[in-house]
């Protein structure tokens, strides 16, 4: 539960977003981010700041600001609320000054609340500029745990599986492939264009490291792939392969 002075600080953070506020700015997020009834922002609301702001006001607040303090915030119904919510997670989970005893107690503590707040973590970015540095982070250091992705991407919930895929790149950064390849080929079917391009998306990411392991994946499921995945994994190719690719000729 939040306490009246939770509260209070809480709202010292929205105080300072709404007046950071663009109405002009919002229309242009509202319709960028797919705000309209039946697509996939419905109901989203903006406040029309760009995201280095909100990260400043993130890293204003975050030593200050406690976890029940940022699940309010999580829970808000303005976009860039939750957004700085997040920032100021990865704030504290990267925070290079605590010890190991806080930094592992503070890590498990935020791990649990991402997780459990997933379904407010509800648009792309919020997804891409959180879940590598917190739950890919986390997984990748507790290896007992990594059923988690699993667990994400077989939720109905379209954004707890962006979440999936998109914490492996924590693991591609680390050089390590196997839970990105296993999770493109698990939702290599999926309905939706926002997984098709996050999914070919961190394929290419594993390409830009590892161009063999990306193609040994490409060769196997390239004609089964959907058209905007295969174009993401591919566009660092060169013209002549990404031709093969398209054409089916490899």
């Amino acid at each position: 539960m939040i306490n009246n002075e939770n509260m209070q600080k809480t709202e010292k953070i929205k105080t300072e977003l709404q007046k950071l506020k663009n109405p002009k700015q919002a229309k242009i997020l509202s319709g960028f981010f797919k705000t309209k009834k039946g697509e996939y922002g419905e109901g989203d609301v903006f406040l029309g700041i760009k995201v280095p702001k909100t990260r400043e006001v993130a890293k204003k607040y975050y030593k200050e600001t406690k976890l029940g303090e940022v699940e309010e915030l999580l829970n808000s119904k303005f976009h860039e609320e939750r957004l700085c919510a997040l920032l100021i997670l990865v704030q504290k989970f990267e925070d290079k000054k605590l010890n190991r005893e806080e930094k592992e107690k503070i890590q498990k503590e935020i791990f649990k609340l991402y997780l459990k707040n997933a379904e407010r973590i509800n648009n792309w970015d919020l997804v891409d500029l959180s879940a590598p540095k917190i739950i890919g982070k986390y997984l990748f250091e507790h290896r007992e745990k990594i059923s988690v992705l699993d667990e994400l991407s077989n939720s109905d919930n379209l954004w707890k599986q962006r979440i999936s895929i998109l914490a492996t790149f924590y693991f591609i950064n680390k050089k390590e492939f196997s839970h990105t390849l296993k999770l493109a080929e698990k939702m290599l079917s999926h309905e939706h264009d926002l997984m098709h391009k996050a999914i070919g998306w961190m394929l290419r990411e594993v390409g830009k490291r590892n161009q063999n392991a990306e193609e040994e994946f490409l060769k196997k499921h390239y004609k089964k792939m959907p058209r905007t995945m295969l174009r993401y994994a591919i566009e660092k190719f060169s013209e002549e392969k990404r031709k093969s690719y398209l054409n089916g000729k490899i």
